[in-house]
């Protein structure tokens, strides 16, 4: 079966871990994504067209880091989230 995700048309709180400290967001059509003060990158939403950056194309309902970047030791600066993209300056 497909698998559900919650679409919110109003703003919502989100429960991130107590120690980030958020520096940028950005909203695409149905994904968001966040930049830490840290240079890390989280992303939730829709993600049938991998826009999450976690090598799936499987939805989050929870903020999830983007391995990826940690992994290269990458720091994010921007993000910028399209209709079915995310773009990250590192």
């Amino acid at each position: 079966g497909a698998a559900f995700i919650s679409i919110q048309a109003f703003p919502a709180l989100l429960d991130l871990p107590e120690d980030l400290e958020v520096s940028m967001v950005s909203c695409g059509s149905r994904h968001t994504a966040v930049v830490t003060r840290d240079g890390q990158l989280y992303t939730w939403g829709w993600g049938k067209y991998g826009q999450l950056g976690h090598g799936t194309n499987i939805n989050s309902d929870q903020a999830r880091r983007v391995e990826c970047l940690v992994a290269r030791g990458l720091w994010v600066e921007e993000v910028v989230c399209g209709p079915w993209t995310t773009y990250v300056r590192v």
